[in-house]
């Protein structure tokens, strides 16, 4: 029970995390204000227009292009269909809700019943191969239990990298994305770029701005962060996780990785590495047993 809480505590805490977050962004698009948003992207498509009439790449008035990208504006949030965003939010929610009860009910039998799926799984094997299924059982655990705490030295070394320097350079939400950031990670190759893609879309609807180039230095900072962390997480972090912690070249991580992404899509790529730790730990101490004790007889 107190394993249980302790896991659920946590990720309430995370959850609260994401609420000013997303309260910020309901009263946005509650206060929205078309005017201003032309406002906002006057001046450079201003300066984009000036270049192409200086350089005779169009031939129009001045003026041609922000009126095109107001009535694209226009025209693009009339075709919004509330209706069907509202359903979709609707069916998420409770679609995430189930998953949610699911995993919450089984994680806390399998905490209840400590070794259950184990004995189970043991009482299947045939006595002649049961010392072999043990010394698999046991190193699979202990190469996946040193697998999994590293991850979360990962995720708890990336949230802090993150979260220190936005917070330096001014962003706000820097909690909130940084623990985005760190979820995002667990993607092998392709979370680092979720999460400063997330960084930039929170900077830019949650900052005020006077001038574009306002604009571009948040988006600079934003990068620059991203970029330090990711190169600490791929040149002292993922080494020592994922081919130590497996015992296993990099080239197979990359490989096993990619496998994984074309069978199972993001799934695929989270859960490659664990499944792949099962099967070949699993193949070898089986290969071994065969050439040593000839544990299989035909």
């Amino acid at each position: 029970m107190l394993s249980f809480f302790v896991i659920a505590l946590f990720i309430f805490f995370i959850g609260l995390l994401f609420i000013p977050l997303i309260s910020a962004q309901i009263q946005i698009i509650a206060t929205y204000d078309m005017d201003y948003l032309y406002e906002q992207i006057q001046n450079p498509v201003g300066k984009i227009e000036d270049f192409l009439i200086q350089y005779n790449v169009v031939q129009s008035e001045p003026g041609f292009l922000i009126t095109q990208v107001r009535e694209s504006l226009i025209a693009s949030f009339s075709k919004i269909n509330f209706q069907g965003i509202i359903n979709t939010v609707v069916n998420t929610t409770s679609s995430l809700f189930i998953a949610l009860m699911a995993v919450s009910f089984i994680t806390f039998f399998l905490l209840l019943e400590n070794g259950l799926l184990r004995r189970n799984i043991m009482n299947l094997i045939p006595n002649a191969y049961f010392e072999l299924a043990v010394s698999t059982f046991n190193k699979v655990e202990r190469l996946l239990s040193n697998y999994l705490v590293g991850l979360l030295i990962q995720l708890t070394c990336i949230f802090s990298l993150a979260s220190l320097g936005l917070t330096l350079v001014g962003i706000e939400y820097a909690l909130t994305i940084a623990m985005f950031a760190a979820v995002a990670n667990l993607i092998p190759y392709a979370g680092p770029i979720l999460g400063a893609t997330f960084g930039v879309i929170v900077g830019l609807s949650t900052g005020e701005f006077d001038t574009s180039n306002d604009i571009i230095l948040m988006i600079i900072k934003i990068l620059g962060v991203f970029s330090v962390v990711q190169v600490t997480d791929n040149v002292v972090l993922q080494p020592l996780i994922f081919s130590k912690s497996v015992k296993a070249h990099p080239l197979e991580i990359f490989v096993v990785i990619f496998a994984g992404a074309k069978i199972a899509g993001i799934l695929g790529m989270i859960f490659a590495i664990p499944v792949y730790t099962i099967f070949r730990v699993s193949f070898l101490e089986f290969f071994k047993g065969y050439r040593e004790y000839r544990i299989f007889k035909f």
